[in-house]
């Protein structure tokens, strides 16, 4: 007798999610590679703008671009990589915020300018890095006031206020370089996005994912055949420069310096909340309130480290979220790696001077296509906001709109007084604090009447109006959801209060879904065949009509009304019940035919569930339609439309 061996356990495969994953070194150093291109020349300009407005010599510009790209590249790994408390473990690469840019400036003039005006500066960057470390876990406690109406905006603004500096790279780039009439600029930047749109339609796979890769480094090379693209700068540059920490001294502290660098790491905090909620869009990681600790820490300590070597305030940069959403490779040791090029790139001045010759136009026509998907990323965002609630509106339009008012005029910012230009010297920065004020007023101050969700222009009924009524009043409201017996509403009526209409809606579907099988075939029995003469002559309701008018249902022809009828009678004498569809989900008739044909071949116990589902999709159909018709302006909209 022999005695059979237990089979060995099965081990169980670990599932690791998109972003922990580690690929292989050559693919790593290719994306990393990648980011580095998307991301330089947006480092190196603050430096330059700040050098330019103070009064540092040329050496000393050199030195504060090979100082921000070697803190870069730090930053970046502790965001990605992350250790303790510190660090999103997110696609996440670090940059100098623009946001700083002025207060810099006039930090830096007031002191006298030039390295003594530096110094200051650094003393307040470094005070401003160490309270954003300490005040994370305090700010991450507001991320109840981040809903996806305000980082759905704030995600939508910062990819649409980029767009502007994107354009101003394809036009030359700012300064005295701008040349918008300039037909090789156009061809440039227009050459640029249409081989990265190219190469992403005709391959697949990895060739697909460098794509703004390969369209820097092709328009690059057609610029140097050219004689548009130079590297002159690379003889001249060292192999090494190492940057060493207090290079121009040690930092000076002033209060007002510290006070106004504070303010501008506040700000920061919450464009950094915006991206760090967009990548976690992109990689489909749920965002918490320790991740933005983690992030903004991360934030804090790379600012402080900035200030110890020479570099500015840091913040995670959405030109590379754009990135990360155009290429689809989540992996944040893509961005470590492209940490670790930075690093070495401000350890070696001339391998920085190789990647400055990457002519303006170039850059811009790949930026164009980044920066908007960063905006595609907020649209995506915003499709989850329940723009019934008319305060949801309100909030999107007036923040997005102040946004693109200070982008377009940005001179504005100097009809007030100079404290108050940190704010409307940046759209990204107005916008965001214009969606955060906006949505506190609107949805936690005071009780609120609420979205209206039924009713007419001149008597709409709110949701905290709802949420009072007797039951009788509310299945008279609302059970015209359903066709025949009222169960469902009734149901839904003990489920209050709703918090809002997506609320209730979802009260609707619970009381369908959780129904006896009787009861469920009770409701299904309730709904008239398609294309019924009942529903032509109104006699099944309103609603009905409405519902199967939408494709021409009520008025066939002899040839379609007899197909129609032979498929619902074949229907019923299978099931024992009335083909239900939701006529307003489908394209055509025919595909109403189609699909109805297809459904026969099913068990009784599938129609009796395909059929539930469509009675959910017609009463979210008829509830829109309540909804809209309380809407005022949705309401003068359609009739202008119709008219």
């Amino acid at each position: 007798m022999s005695v059979q061996s237990a089979p060995a356990p099965v081990a169980q495969r670990t599932s690791r999610h998109p972003v922990d994953e580690i690929l292989p070194a050559p693919k790593l150093a290719i994306y990393g590679f990648q980011h580095v291109l998307a991301f330089y020349a947006g480092a190196v300009i603050v430096p330059i703008l700040l050098a330019n407005a103070i009064g540092l010599t040329t050496a000393e510009l050199i030195h504060l671009i090979n100082a921000d790209l070697f803190t870069c590249g730090i930053a970046s790994i502790i965001q990605s990589v992350g250790f303790w408390k510190v660090g999103v473990k997110l696609p996440l690469l670090q940059g100098v915020t623009f946001t700083a840019v002025s207060p810099m400036i006039a930090i830096g003039t007031a002191a006298g300018g030039g390295t003594d005006g530096l110094l200051v500066i650094y003393g307040a960057v470094i005070v401003g890095g160490l309270f954003t470390f300490l005040v994370a876990p305090y700010f991450s406690r507001l991320i109840r006031y981040f809903p996806p109406v305000v980082t759905g905006s704030v995600i939508t603004i910062i990819g649409l206020a980029l767009l502007p500096v994107a354009a101003a790279d394809a036009a030359g780039g700012a300064g005295p370089t701008l040349h918008p009439d300039s037909g090789r600029n156009l061809a440039y930047a227009l050459g640029t996005l249409a081989l990265i749109v190219a190469i992403q339609r005709i391959f697949k796979g990895f060739m697909a994912t460098v794509a703004v890769l390969l369209g820097l480094v092709l328009g690059t090379l057609v610029a140097w055949a050219l004689g548009d693209a130079h590297f002159d700068s690379v003889g001249g540059s060292g192999w090494v420069g190492v940057t060493t920490p207090f290079n121009f001294g040690w930092p000076r502290f002033s209060v007002a310096a510290i006070i106004s660098m504070i303010v501008v790491m506040l700000i920061t905090a919450v464009e950094t909340t915006g991206d760090v909620f967009a990548t976690g869009e992109i990689v489909e990681k749920r965002i918490g309130r320790e991740d933005i600790a983690r992030a903004l820490r991360a934030d804090g300590l790379a600012t402080t480290i900035g200030g110890v070597f020479n570099s500015f305030p840091y913040t995670c940069f959405a030109e590379n979220v754009g990135l990360v959403r155009l290429t689809r490779v989540k992996s944040r040791y893509v961005v470590a790696t492209a940490g670790l090029i930075m690093i070495v790139i401000g350890l070696i001045p001339k391998a920085g001077a190789i990647v400055a010759g990457i002519p303006h136009p170039v850059l811009g026509g790949a930026a164009l296509a980044m920066f908007a998907t960063v905006a595609v990323v907020g649209f995506q965002t915003l499709s989850r906001v329940d723009f019934h609630d008319h305060r949801n509106v309100v909030i999107v339009a007036t923040s997005v709109g102040l946004a693109m008012y200070v982008t377009a005029q940005p001179d504005v910012a100097k009809a007030v007084p100079h404290w108050a230009q940190i704010i409307l010297g940046s759209g990204i920065t107005l916008g965001s604090i214009t969606a955060i004020v906006l949505n506190f007023l609107f949805h936690h101050v005071g009780s609120g009447r609420g979205p209206a969700v039924a009713g007419a222009p001149g008597s709409l009924i709110r949701l905290s109006e709802v949420n009072e009524m007797t039951r009788e009043d509310f299945v008279q409201t609302f059970g015209g959801l359903f066709q025949g017996p009222r169960w469902v509403v009734e149901r839904a009526f003990d489920s209050r209060p709703f918090a809002d209409t997506t609320d209730l809606r979802r009260a609707f579907q619970e009381a369908l879904f959780s129904a006896t099988a009787d009861e469920q075939r009770q409701l299904i029995d309730a709904y008239p065949d398609l294309g019924a003469q009942s529903v032509a002559d109104g006699e099944a309701g309103a609603d009905s009509l409405h519902d199967q008018s939408v494709l021409g249902l009520t008025r066939l022809d002899e040839k379609s009304h007899g197909e129609l009828s032979e498929l619902t009678s074949q229907y019923r004498d299978r099931f024992g019940f009335p083909l239900v569809t939701c006529v307003r989900d489908r394209d055509s008739f025919d595909q109403v035919v189609r699909s109805g044909w297809q459904r026969l071949d099913n068990s009784p116990a599938q129609e009796h569930a395909a059929a539930l589902v469509e009675i959910a999709k017609i009463a979210g159909h008829r509830f829109d339609d309540l909804v809209a018709d309380a809407n005022p302006i949705h309401s003068a909209r359609a009739r202008f439309v119709e008219g």
